[in-house]
């Protein structure tokens, strides 16, 4: 079974993602997508939540798992036979932060391969941080993220979206 993991924080899992994991799962026979939690931010939605998001976003990908985790990626893609790390693109700048990964990645576990899939180019602008800020000042968030995220985001935000 060729098993692949698609790693990122999701906070909040927009449309691009979903982009990346539709066309990622024709890859494997199961894409894992791994929530985790990122150091470095300051999440807007716990992991719970985010796993609970991409649980009802991707639930028309058949062969999708959504978990969170701790720790480091090369171990838990060992521990669940993961072959693939599916990393998605948007722009020049992601590919020099994701290429680094991927190098550091491919040093510390030499049998894991990394797969970069370009997001469609409707959402090559979108990104969690901007949906964030997008809805944190009530603006719009058509076309951008799945109706259930922008209407958890519109729940979180309430003030900013008045009726």
């Amino acid at each position: 079974m060729r098993i692949g993991i698609c790693p990122g924080s999701f906070d909040p899992v927009t449309n691009g993602h979903i982009d990346i994991f539709e066309r990622g799962s024709k890859l494997v026979d199961k894409l894992i997508i791994a929530v985790f939690e990122n150091p470095s931010k300051k999440p807007l939605f716990t992991m719970q939540e985010r796993e609970e998001m991409l649980v009802a976003t991707t639930k028309h990908i058949p062969q999708v798992e959504v978990v969170s985790f701790q720790g480091l990626l090369n171990e838990y893609a060992m521990q669940r036979g993961a072959k693939f790390i599916i990393r998605g693109l948007r722009a020049l700048s992601d590919f020099e932060y994701e290429f680094q990964r991927a190098l550091l990645m491919k040093k510390v576990e030499p049998d894991l391969e990394t797969v970069f899939i370009m997001t469609g180019t409707q959402y090559s602008y979108i990104s969690s941080t901007g949906i964030r800020e997008l809805a944190c000042f009530g603006g719009t968030l058509d076309g951008m993220v799945p109706a259930y995220v922008e209407k958890r985001l519109k729940e979180r935000f309430k003030d900013k979206y008045k009726a």
